[in-house]
């Protein structure tokens, strides 16, 4: 039975009215076009149009016709009714009137970057990320509110874990649309939760991730909850990050495994680690893209701002778990769920790809814990500081040439655009620390 038969006879089954085309913005923001079943056959033959002008960093009003390509394999049917039937969703690509790929869709950029990936002699690029969340109560109007619903800790169990239900729930729906659910249990801070699912091929796992935060937030919801994956919501206690286990592989080997080796890994996967560190500077600013992520990336906290890697501590941006095999892999800890995961890829595999193609040698790694290191300890080693503001990350960003390929100049200036927008609407803001501090003192 072919692809399109298989949909078309669950469509019915399920008694589907409505398709959600799915598809994800320069910010990383989820966006979709519904229509009602009876156009399905205009949306698989790829001629469901939209308005591109109206997306955040997509075209120009005179260039606004865009053709939505719905991914077969992404099909899925989410299991809450609306008032008239069922909704079932799409993940598409985005091509131009003229059906070429647009250059502005980080999907199909992350497949731009792959093909380059090939071209090196490798076939595939895993993902296993790992998103965090905070869960919130809602207030009676429906907004979210700062009030935590639970005051539980790392692996607490209920009665103090009142998360448990709703965690219990997300990971029910999630594993009746394919996942593959490896852990789900309470974070370090209070409110703060975390469900680990299998690695996929990158393309499957970013999808993975746009639908895992369309999920949280639908099921929490249901439980008068607001789930929210911004990277520090509260102040004094750990933010959210979104760690990236990445490998790569080549005729069904891991690339980055060697048993010959002391830490049994390969030359690749030094290479792989030395361009990542190299260029994290230079990608901090779309792996952390909002004003509030900075506040996340400080000492103390367990959240990575330091430019290392070891195979044995938690405090530097690359760790090395200890699994080999196949499941031999890279750990980027620095990245966080406000991320478009579409975007972060890409920059991260180019940060890769460049310290294979040039073959970079990494510094020594690091043992011991970098957070209780002096300035000049840390000096003597050799271990950089990530960006401490989106200002300066995406000074760093705009003078990487790296970067502006592994997202296309179209990509590349609209981000920088509407990020340097966002930073300069928050540089003029007057905070309520600044009325606090400063108010009756002068």
């Amino acid at each position: 039975m072919s692809k399109r038969q298989e949909i078309l006879d669950t469509i019915k089954k399920e008694n589907v009215k409505y398709i959600r085309l799915q598809f994800t913005d320069i910010t990383g923001t989820i966006k979709n076009v519904e229509v009602p079943v009876s156009q399905l056959d205009k949306v698989l033959d790829n001629s469901m149009m939209f308005d591109g002008s109206s997306i955040e960093g997509f075209v120009r009003i005179e260039e606004s016709d865009m053709y939505l390509y719905p991914d077969l394999d992404t099909f899925l049917v989410f299991s809450w009714d609306s008032e008239y039937g069922k909704v079932a969703r799409f993940i598409c690509d985005i091509y131009t009137s003229d059906r070429k790929p647009f250059a502005g869709d980080p999907r199909g950029n992350l497949k731009r970057m792959l093909k380059k990936m090939n071209d090196l002699g490798y076939d595939t690029l895993n993902l296993g990320p790992e998103p965090e969340f905070f869960l919130f109560k809602l207030q009676e109007n429906g907004e979210p509110s700062l009030d935590l619903n639970d005051n539980g800790g790392y692996f607490d169990l209920a009665p103090v874990d009142l998360g448990e239900n709703v965690r219990r729930d997300i990971v029910l729906e999630l594993e009746r649309l394919g996942f593959d659910i490896e852990a789900s249990h309470h974070e370090v801070a209070p409110g703060q939760h975390e469900i680990d699912f299998k690695y996929a091929d990158v393309v499957s796992a970013c999808d993975n991730i746009q639908t895992f935060k369309l999920i949280v937030k639908t099921i929490a919801r249901k439980h008068g909850l607001h789930a929210t994956f911004m990277p520090k919501p509260i102040y004094g206690i750990n933010g959210s990050g979104m760690h990236c286990n990445i490998s790569l592989f080549k005729n069904g080997k891991n690339c980055f495994f060697d048993e010959s080796t002391p830490n049994q890994l390969s030359q690749d996967a030094y290479y792989f680690i030395a361009g990542v560190l190299k260029h994290a500077r230079a990608f901090t600013a779309v792996c952390n893209p909002t004003v509030n992520s900075y506040k996340r990336l400080v000492p103390g906290y367990e959240a990575p701002c330091y430019v290392a890697w070891s195979t044995s501590n938690r405090s530097p941006l690359v760790r090395i778990p200890a699994s080999r095999g196949k499941s031999t892999r890279v750990e980027v800890r620095s990245v966080d769920p406000a991320a478009n995961p579409y975007l972060a890829m890409s920059t991260i595999l180019a940060a890769g790809l460049d310290g294979i193609e040039n073959k970079l040698i990494p510094a020594d790694e690091v043992s011991s814990n970098i957070y209780v290191m002096t300035l000049e300890e840390r000096l003597a080693q050799g271990i950089d500081q990530l960006p401490s503001t989106l200002y300066t990350a995406l000074k760093e960003l705009k003078s990487s040439q790296i970067m502006e390929n592994s997202l296309g100049s179209h990509i590349f200036n609209n981000f920088i655009e509407a990020k340097s927008i966002e930073w300069d609407s928050f540089r003029t803001r007057v905070t309520d620390w600044e009325i606090d501090q400063y108010l009756k003192q002068y």
